[in-house]
């Protein structure tokens, strides 16, 4: 009797642990690597050791990117074992101008389907939707946790800078395409969206009520400042233009605003944003 007791406890104990298995999940805008920003002190040969420090010591398990280039994306998986990237060139769909990358461990995590598409009324081939002024992609991925069998998509995008038109139809285009494609499967959805979270573009994402902002979800926040910073390690706002949204599959914990500096400048234009969430 008292074995069958223990035998019992047992199975609860793991049965509880595998269904509060943690994620790390972050976004992170790199800044692409340009000739100006290095003759102002602020050159991608610089950056990329302290970004991938920030990635390793927060141990984030998924992280979506923007701004990155084929150079700049394989400089971080040198130097970041363990992590592997998909993700295309949004000028030509193959290595050219910046990608969407998503970051993840390879060794906890399988990829059981991925894709890309553009964020425009033709979404198959590179081009510019609306009123963008450039081309602007989303890379996308359902990944399985190799542990666990729990299964999830993950969304990554960088909306157009300048078209508000684009930028509200982009929010829209991915909602339909996360219902098409994930249905109510466990989603998050990450980007540096360039509105914050007054804009009609966020309200579109939330709208719906189907994705959630880990900030607002979260009971403890580490949001001292907004997301961009433009370089200056002294700019202050509450603006905050890259999120991380999940379906009610998560339970977020925590959620951050990252403000590491090195020697008195910040490793990108942007700070990246990380939740620390349950399934």
């Amino acid at each position: 009797m008292k074995k069958s007791i223990y035998i019992t406890l047992a199975c609860i104990f793991f049965s509880a642990a595998s269904f509060s298995q943690q994620l790390n999940i972050g976004t992170y805008n790199l800044r692409n690597d340009n000739k100006e920003d290095s003759l102002n002190g602020n050159g991608w040969g610089l950056r990329f050791p302290v970004i991938c420090k920030i990635v390793q010591f927060n141990d984030l398990d998924i992280f979506g990117t923007q701004e990155g280039k084929y150079n700049m994306l394989n400089n971080m998986a040198d130097s970041l074992p363990g992590y592997k990237w998909i993700g295309i060139g949004r000028d030509d769909g193959k290595k050219k101008g910046e990608f969407s990358a998503i970051f993840y461990k390879a060794t906890k995590f399988k990829i059981l389907k991925q894709g890309n598409f553009w964020l425009s009324t033709i979404t198959d081939r590179p081009n510019k939707g609306w009123d963008a002024v450039l081309p602007r992609i989303c890379t996308w991925a359902q990944f399985e946790d190799i542990k666990t069998g729990f299964k999830f998509y993950f969304f990554n995008l960088h909306m157009d800078h300048v078209g508000v038109v684009a930028r509200k139809e982009s929010a829209s285009l991915v909602l339909r395409k996360i219902k098409e494609m994930a249905g109510n499967s466990a989603t998050i959805f990450t980007g540096d969206f360039n509105v914050d979270q007054h804009n009609e573009s966020y309200a579109e994402v939330i709208s719906t009520g189907v994705l959630r902002d880990c900030y607002t979800l979260a009971p403890i926040k580490l949001a001292t400042n907004g997301s961009f910073n433009a370089f200056n390690l002294n700019a202050k706002s509450d603006s905050r233009i890259d999120h991380i949204f999940v379906t009610k599959q998560f339970n977020v914990k925590r959620y951050a605003i990252l403000t590491n500096s090195f020697n008195g400048r910040v490793p990108s234009d942007h700070y990246p944003v990380v939740a620390i969430m349950t399934y």
